[in-house]
């Protein structure tokens, strides 16, 4: 008995025709348009964007004109956005590409490498699929050159201390639960030893700017000696040359007598 009432069911509805929405019905649909969006949060990888949503005041209409204009028998829709208004934040990507960072550290500091961002951390760290590949001792982008590499926190890398042999490149890529690529980033790092070189940016400024006052004074010092020299030498040319006048001027009136 049971199984003839479910099949009855069943023919009635699939030869039930179906029921369209009465203008009643089509009035009380609300719609709502975008006016307003802002940038993605973020220019490489997944963001964040802010949407402003506003209820249109005749949705009735609005539907009219959508399926005229997709007949091709009505223009765009004339109908007016209300003040009633929502603001909601959608996730974005622009580009999944994000390039190559480089660093440069000296051994024995912490270095810390934050994959995911700020975004898909507060989206939860384990909604991602994230993989390390790493190119040893040398900055690239050529992922032929990559291994695997394994970052014990996963999402970010960590070395503490960092050692010379870590320079190189490392590649951080992630995916979503649906095995879509929304990340990649290059991270080249140079680790040189202790003493090579300052990498303080304020004493190498202020080192820098007086090494250039070192140099301009050297320049005026050097400046004046040479005006004093031409000076000098010129002196010495204008009295060789009034001697030599006042000995030829001796020489023709010896002469002359």
């Amino acid at each position: 008995m049971q199984c003839s009432l479910m099949k009855l069911c069943l023919l009635l509805l699939l030869f039930h025709p179906p029921v369209s929405a009465g203008p009643d019905e089509a009035e009380k649909v609300v719609l709502e348009v975008i006016t307003d969006s802002s940038p993605c949060s973020t220019t490489c990888g997944l963001g964040i964007r802010t949407q402003t949503l506003c209820l249109l005041k005749d949705s009735k209409t609005a539907l009219e004109e959508k399926v005229g204009r997709k007949n091709g028998t009505k223009d765009a829709s004339q109908t007016k956005v209300s003040e009633e208004c929502r603001v909601r934040k959608v996730n974005c990507l622009e580009l999944w590409q994000c390039g190559l960072q480089t660093m440069t550290v000296t051994t024995g500091q912490r270095v810390e490498i934050d994959c995911l961002g700020e975004v898909m951390e507060a989206m939860g760290r384990f909604s991602w699929r994230v993989s390390w590949r790493y190119a040893r001792g040398i900055i690239t982008s050529d992922d032929s050159l990559f291994e695997r590499w394994t970052a014990p926190l996963l999402d970010r890398m960590v070395l503490d201390p960092v050692k010379e042999e870590n320079a190189g490149t490392y590649r951080c890529d992630v995916q979503d639960t649906n095995f879509r690529r929304v990340k990649r980033i290059y991270w080249g790092i140079r680790v040189l030893p202790v003493g090579v070189v300052n990498l303080d940016y304020e004493s190498a400024l202020a080192r820098w700017k007086q090494d250039e006052n070192q140099q301009k004074e050297l320049q005026t010092v050097t400046q004046a000696v040479l005006l004093y020299a031409v000076g000098i030498s010129l002196s010495l040319a204008t009295a060789c040359t009034g001697l030599v006048s006042l000995y030829r001027t001796l020489k023709t009136r010896c002469s002359n007598k």
